[in-house]
């Protein structure tokens, strides 16, 4: 296989690690799923293509049956919870946030445990008790009151910091939130991956979003997914595995 050159730098890094014995652990984390689509259905052949383990975030309060009844089609897929009902309760001018300091954090809590029994309840067997608030925020109270819930682990974006649960989050976001918000350069991701691989030996989690994807960002996935998947120097974990 011949990879285009922007990503022969990732190839290379997974080459080094090869040779060191110390693979590159990836793991991929897609939001926002409610319901079964077209986008989903690309999601999902896209990545048992590459046979890559993908965790969806769901929203509870706006899902159903015809979603777990899809992705019981899926066996690389599990599910997390997406906060509640992914409604936005900060001020004007502030930064959007559903789990944040707004209300009483046991007003949270409460919906956040619904959440975790419906989806528990919808997707029996590929449930994972990981939490994803929506856009990646969350207040420290709230956290604290996660373990009484069930829950084991928590995913944002960015450096990971100490919480009474593990922290598994994500680094790369293909997409250009600020900007087209369409997908971001494949060299600027392909870079993000390398500088993190090099930095650490941690998992290294790529966040998508399937429901806003151009032809440019599948397209991206697939790249990543034919540099990384299959290859000595690399692991695309379950996210089932890194809360275990």
């Amino acid at each position: 296989m011949t990879l285009p050159a922007c990503a022969r730098p990732l190839a290379d890094e997974i080459a080094r690690r090869a040779a060191a014995g110390r693979p590159l652990r990836l793991w991929l984390r897609d939001d926002d799923a409610v319901a079964p689509t077209a986008a989903l259905d690309t999601l999902l052949a896209l990545t048992a293509r590459h046979a890559v383990p993908v965790l969806i975030a769901v929203i509870p309060a706006l899902t159903g049956a015809a979603l777990a009844a899809r992705l019981a089609e899926a066996p690389l897929a599990g599910v997390a919870v997406h906060g509640w009902a992914h409604e936005n309760h900060a001020g004007p001018g502030e930064k959007s946030q559903e789990l944040g300091a707004h209300r009483p954090a046991e007003t949270v809590l409460a919906e956040l445990g619904r959440g975790f029994k419906r989806l528990a309840a919808l997707h029996a067997g590929r449930f994972v008790p990981m939490l994803v608030p929506p856009w990646n925020r969350i207040a420290p109270a709230v956290v604290d009151g996660l373990p009484s819930l069930g829950f084991k682990a928590l995913s944002v974006f960015g450096p990971e910091k100490p919480a009474p649960l593990a922290v598994r989050n994500t680094h790369v976001d293909i997409i250009d939130w600020r900007g087209t918000r369409g997908a971001r350069p494949a060299e600027a991701v392909i870079a993000d991956l390398v500088r993190l691989s090099q930095a650490h030996d941690g998992p290294i989690g790529l966040l998508t979003h399937h429901l806003v994807h151009d032809a440019a960002a599948w397209a991206l996935m697939a790249l990543i997914f034919e540099a990384t998947a299959g290859q000595a120097g690399c692991v695309w974990e379950r996210a089932e595995d890194l809360v275990g």
